[in-house]
């Protein structure tokens, strides 16, 4: 037994140093920078499919070896148990045949031929024919353990099926809580969309008749301008048809003395009829323009309020607007926070929990030492 042993180290020794030196011609060939070959070796690849053929093969042979000594084992032991089986079978009937031919119930002496009567042992536990010495009633015994045991499985019956109509119906009564649990959700849904849509139908409303009365406010002052400026051209025509038309320039003479030549140093000027019509002439241009000067407030007035009234709602809206940029702000300053605390416990997480052993240059400078 020692020798053996000793061989075994041997062979394995000598295995270990074959695979060392092929180890090192390996590496001589491949880390060996004018032996390398840019390319593929297909003698080596050749090599190498047919060892791994002739491994696969082996390896198919094995295991088809160990499928049929499975297959013969498995035989074996179905017919060493048919065997036993067998022979259990022959002793029990041996023993039974015995049993018949030499232990009869005639021959015991315990034999009594009034216990082949078929009558009952007692009719109850009151019965007078069960002495104190007939050994027939016993403490504990029960002859209606089977009634009451079926009367129990019914009950138990009975409860169970009620606790589960109790179940069903429970289950019921939810899924119908649920059904209207639902409704209640789409009827709620489809208000807030018909809400939606009447706030945004009013809107629409709103906006076109606020850009209308816009566009006719601006009408009506584009009219009122045009009116304003031929009335002013109206006027202007008229101030100089008169001016031309005058009896000053003109120079026409008065009517009782048409033949006579008016001399301009001996005119005296107006009378005072034309003044006074000059005059009122004057104060209902005056009046006309004072109406025309406070009709232009009132419309300066209204574009005034209209201006305001858009500024306020821009400004409305820009607050608002504020407000929903600073929110979403400290929403994604919320979140941003909380994800770079998550990510700065995971980084100690992996920095004290996962990588506590921080790799040297040993540790690197381990790889790439072998062939393969």
């Amino acid at each position: 037994m020692f020798k053996v042993d000793i061989q075994s180290e041997q062979k394995q020794a000598v295995a270990i140093e074959a695979r060392r030196t092929r180890e090192k011609q390996r590496q001589s060939r491949i880390f060996n920078v004018q032996n390398q070959v840019i390319g593929v070796d297909m003698e080596a690849l050749k090599n190498q499919v047919m060892e791994r053929r002739k491994r696969e093969d082996a390896e198919r042979a094995r295991e088809e070896a160990f499928d049929a000594n499975c297959v013969r084992c498995d035989l074996m032991a179905q017919m060493l148990e048919k065997e036993e089986a067998q022979r259990a079978r022959q002793l029990a009937q041996q023993v039974q045949a015995f049993r018949e031919k030499e232990q009869q119930p005639q021959r015991c002496r315990e034999f009594d031929p009034g216990r082949l009567q078929k009558k009952p042992v007692r009719a109850g536990d009151q019965d007078p024919c069960c002495g104190p010495s007939s050994m027939q009633y016993f403490a504990g015994e029960d002859l209606n353990c089977t009634t009451r045991r079926r009367l129990q499985q019914e009950q138990s019956r009975r409860d169970l099926g009620r606790q589960w109509e109790e179940h069903l119906q429970a289950k019921r009564q939810e899924k119908y809580l649920d059904i209207l649990e639902g409704q209640r959700q789409i009827e709620m849904d489809l208000r807030a969309v018909h809400l939606d849509e009447l706030e945004a139908t009013h809107r629409r409303v709103k906006d076109v008749a606020m850009a209308n009365y816009n566009r006719s406010q601006a009408t009506e002052m584009d009219i009122q301008q045009q009116l304003a400026r031929q009335r002013e051209q109206d006027d202007n025509l008229t101030e100089i048809y008169n001016h031309l038309t005058s009896d000053m320039l003109t120079e026409k003479r008065p009517a009782s003395s048409k033949s006579q030549k008016v001399i301009p140093k001996h005119w005296k000027g107006m009378s005072p009829e034309q003044i006074a019509a000059i005059q009122k002439e004057q104060a209902v241009q005056r009046l006309e323009a004072q109406h025309r000067r406070k009709a232009e407030k009132r419309q300066e007035a209204e574009w005034a309020r209209q201006e305001q009234m858009a500024a306020q709602t821009a400004c409305q809206l820009e607050h608002e607007q504020q407000v929903q940029a600073q929110k979403l702000r400290r929403d994604l300053d919320a979140y941003n926070k909380e994800l770079a605390q998550e990510q700065q416990a995971k980084k100690d997480y992996l920095d004290k929990v996962v990588y506590t052993n921080e790799p040297t240059s040993q540790f690197y400078l381990q790889f790439n030492t072998s062939s393969r």
